[in-house]
């Protein structure tokens, strides 16, 4: 085709505007030559825009015309045998790659995931319904793989965005066609009275081009894309990867016309304007083959179809909020008025459903192309009129809408509305309003007033022009998993595709079929996020049956994490031990967290062997571990699941029992190190203590030594008032400090003034030492009725707060107990008080000194506080009595007395 005339016009333009020819002159001419170079190409290149309309409309006519019989697609390679799943789907869907093990990528990039989403309004889906129902016709995609994706792309710039449905999942788009040089978008912006990208592309793309023919709707795309590539050059790295996708898409392309021996007069390439107006070598079926493409690396993908929503793409694009809602408008009212019939996969959820599919005609006659670009550039704008019945209805629509929001809205602000659209589209130069200038009109008339809650205009406008349509995976187009967990989920008759939260009751104790459904729930509860499977009535114990469960289901609203866990394994037990050991086995994994897996092992999969597996690892996790931060966690998970097996094993485990004896030996050896370490808190001594305390009877009784534990508490030598405390505590179990000892310090303490400030740290290191020496709670009440009774009021009002802050952050779980055991000993009635005495100050009277005389034994005179220990021992009451002439059973029975003097002297 000869572009002479147009060159000649813009050689004209550079010299008159540049003062000469020069650069401008040569990006223009070089934007011709692009245009020519492509326009001339044997094999079609068909240049669209992603979820653009006219692009849509202009690939439904052209498909008619030509009925090619190969289309080429840019899109991944690997995702080829999904799309026929697609009829299977409510439209937007995204077509997925996923992997969750990478093999040949850095570690932390894990979970790998591409997304191409795919919506009605965009041309690659009328390529896609025309070559999957049209027989004959074969769909070729051709642009990089999922992993060459990935292999491409520089470290530094993997980055987690968790906004809308398609979360961190790198996006492929066909036909990216926005600029990436920052002055060049700020210009088309500033000059074309707009705002932001996607208006612009509205008014001066969009519009023009909905009625073009098929000449004048590529020129024109490859004149845009050539424009943006050359006067765009934006990142380096992101331009030697588009023009490797270009190289590698033509390699593709190269290497099926080969193979399959097909002529490119019958073929098609869909790719973004962006890409069809390329300049590198390997362009073209005649294009050098001098491209290597890099072998795929051995991570495993996974390939699938998920939900989409026009949120997300645009969020997941940089789109403006409302642009594809926007552009689904503009495709029906496209379809309306050009007459065209799109093409539509059979059986498409969502979708009309016609009677009999259409029989295409014959291909139409090509004509030779012609230059259109110099007409359309010389040509002024076709003012569309001004479509009064349509601004009325959506004044009075959105008008409507604002007054269910609580907006005050009236008929006045429909006609404010709809003459201020009127007026801002004249000011932007246009005579129709466009969707964009009825909402800045809406915003400027409605929302007078901003109420936190309430949506703003600008969103209800969005809702009216379409909303937020969210896609849906059909059951059939679900893997495995998914599909199972649905059947296995059918008893409880509810509709879990629908969007939303239902309410599922179980009664399991009348209904014992509805336990699977139970214990499904519940997995499904730990793997997906919150709100997909959330309980409100019953909970999963170690060693409980359900009896009754209420449960609040949106798993359609979750579709996509569902979808996600197929790519995980076959079913969903698969998918929780794979989980538990991959917490369990993670190098940054505790004890406590390895414990709470051998729990979730138990109580999700019933599973003894993989328990006995993950109790084995919480074993190595806990010998080499030099903190005690877990130590509160470990002790609690422990005690639970050492009851668990208490009450339902016959014998222990051998993994229990070596923790045990593992978790004794390790906590007395840390234990000296942390009564003096500044960063070990008073929870955790306490847990330290409590775990030897309480697994103390099952430690000896498995070979361990207590004299190890005696040692640790001897070399423990705590400065902190709390942890003293504690360590008082400990000498009172152990027998090295007696009560009456212990109160002599708690008195010596509230004597002292110099130790009043820092007494309330020491109630708080007994309340902590209820967990290990839970004995001592009537001494903590005994302490704290102490300070009550001595304290001073200008020393006992200021220390109060201190006080119960302590009890409150610290002590929460033991206030309970403390409760309990002041009731046991204070008074029911305010009366009793007065004449009431506490217990640890009513002492009994001394008992009265016991004396021998006589001939008897010389060892029990002089010790008698052994034989009365003994007797207290035995039971025996009485005192010591004098006989006159000595004891004389002891006079006719020495044996015995000499027997018990022997004993007692080894």
């Amino acid at each position: 085709m000869s572009f002479e005339s147009l060159r000649t016009q813009l050689n004209e333009a550079a010299t008159t505007f540049a003062d000469g020819p020069g650069a401008l002159e040569g990006i223009l001419l070089g934007m011709v030559d692009d245009v020519d170079r492509a326009v001339s190409e044997p094999l079609e290149i068909f240049p669209v825009c992603h979820h653009s309309p006219a692009s849509a409309v202009a690939m439904a006519r052209r498909l008619r015309d030509k009925q090619p019989k190969v289309i080429y697609l840019e899109l991944c390679e690997d995702m080829a045998p999904l799309l026929t799943e697609l009829r299977n789907c409510r439209l937007p869907v995204a077509v997925q790659s996923f992997s969750s093990e990478v093999e040949g990528f850095p570690a932390e990039w894990a979970p790998l995931s591409v997304v191409a989403p795919i919506t009605e309004a965009s041309a690659e889906y009328q390529a896609i319904a025309y070559a999957l129902d049209t027989p004959g016709v074969e769909l070729v995609l051709v642009d990089r793989s999922s992993d060459h994706v990935f292999q491409w792309q520089p470290p530094e710039s993997r980055h987690a965005d968790e906004d809308a449905l398609h979360g961190d999942a790198v996006g492929v788009e066909i036909g990216d066609l926005r600029p990436r040089f920052a002055e060049l978008e700020e210009h088309l912006l500033h000059h074309g009275k707009v705002r932001h990208w996607s208006e612009w592309w509205h008014q001066y793309v969009e519009l023009p081009l909905g009625d073009s023919d098929h000449d004048t709707y590529r020129q024109v795309m490859f004149l845009i894309g050539s424009l943006f590539r050359r006067l765009a050059p934006g990142d380096p790295h992101r331009v030697s990867v588009d023009e490797d996708r270009e190289r590698y898409m033509w390699t593709r392309m190269r290497e099926h016309l080969a193979a399959a021996g097909a002529d490119p007069a019958d073929c098609l390439y869909v790719c973004g304007a962006f890409h069809a107006a390329s300049r590198v070598a390997e362009f073209g079926v005649d294009g050098n083959e001098g491209f290597v493409i890099s072998p795929r690396s051995a991570t495993k993908w996974q390939h699938g179809l998920i939900p989409s929503s026009h949120a997300a793409i645009e969020a997941q694009f940089g789109l403006a909020a409302g642009s594809v809602s926007i552009a689904a408008t503009e495709w029906a009212k496209n379809l309306k008025r050009t007459k065209v019939k799109p093409f539509q996969l059979a059986g498409q959820a969502g979708g009309k459903k016609a009677k009999k599919p259409a029989a295409l005609p014959g291909p139409a006659a090509e004509l030779a192309a012609a230059d259109q670009l110099s007409g359309f550039l010389q040509r002024p704008p076709v003012l569309d009129r001004l479509d009064e019945a349509e601004l009325l209805g959506w004044s009075v629509e959105i008008v409507r809408a604002a007054r269910r929001n609580g907006y005050l809205a009236s008929t006045a602000d429909a006609i404010a509305v709809f003459e201020t659209s009127i007026l801002l589209a004249g000011l932007r130069d246009r005579a129709r309003p466009t969707p964009y200038d009825f909402q800045d009109a809406a915003v400027t008339c409605i929302e007078k007033d901003v109420v936190p809650g309430r949506r703003d205009v600008r969103r209800l406008v969005e809702i009216m022009m379409g909303g937020d349509r969210i896609g849906q995976v059909g059951y059939d187009a679900l893997p495995p998993l998914a599909r199972d967990v649905h059947d296995r989920l059918a008893p409880l008759d509810l509709k879990l595709q629908q969007r939303g939260v239902q309410r599922a009751l179980l009664d399991i104790a009348s209904h014992p079929e509805l336990e699977p459904c139970s214990n499904l729930l519940w997995m499904l509860r730990y793997l997906l996020p919150h709100g997909a499977a959330r309980p409100i009535m019953g909970e999963r114990k170690l060693g409980e049956r359900p009896i009754q469960e209420s449960w609040d289901l949106a798993l359609g609203t979750h579709q996509r994490s569902l979808i996600e866990l197929g790519y995980e394994g076959v079913s969903i037990e698969q998918v929780v031990e794979q989980r538990l050991r991959r917490n369990a086995y993670d190098p940054q994994a505790t004890t406590a967290t390895v414990l709470e897996a051998v729990e979730d092992a138990i109580r999700y999969l019933h599973s003894p062997r993989l328990a006995g597996e993950l109790g084995i690892r919480a074993l190595e996790v806990l010998s080499a571990e030099r903190t005690v931060d877990g130590a509160p966690e470990v002790l609690r998970r422990s005690r639970r699941l050492l009851a668990y097996y208490r009450t339902n094993e016959p014998v222990l485990p051998q993994w229990i029992e070596s923790f045990v004896r593992t978790g004794y030996a390790h906590y007395c050896t840390l234990l000296p190190t942390a009564f003096t370490d500044e960063e070990a808190g008073v929870d955790q001594v306490a847990a330290m203590l409590g775990f030897l305390f309480s697994m103390e009877s099952l430690a000896l009784s498995l070979g361990c030594d207590r004299t190890q534990l005696e040692l640790a508490v001897a070399q423990s030598h705590p400065e902190e008032p709390s942890k003293v405390a504690l360590l008082w505590a400990a000498q009172v179990h152990l027998g090295g400090l007696s009560r009456a000892d212990l109160r002599a310090r708690c008195d010596d303490l509230l004597r002292n003034p110099l130790s009043l400030p820092s007494y309330p740290r020491y109630l708080s290191g007994f309340v902590h030492a209820l967990e290990p020496v839970p004995s001592l709670v009537d001494f903590v009440v005994e302490t704290i009725s102490n300070a009550f009774a001595h304290l001073p009021d200008p020393l006992l009002l200021p220390w109060l707060p201190s006080l119960i802050s302590t009890l409150r952050s610290r002590g929460a779980q033991f206030v309970p107990l403390l409760i309990r055991e002041a009731g046991r000993l204070f008074p029911g009635r305010l009366p009793a008080l007065d004449e009431w005495t506490p217990p640890w100050h009513d002492q009994p009277a001394p008992a009265a000194v016991r004396r021998t005389t006589g001939t008897g034994l010389a060892l029990l005179a002089a010790h008698p506080a052994t034989c009365d220990a003994l007797a207290d021992l035995l039971g025996c009451e009485g005192a010591w009595q004098a006989a006159p002439s000595g004891v004389a059973l002891l006079s006719r029975h020495p044996d015995t007395a000499r027997a018990l003097e022997a004993l007692l002297a080894t």
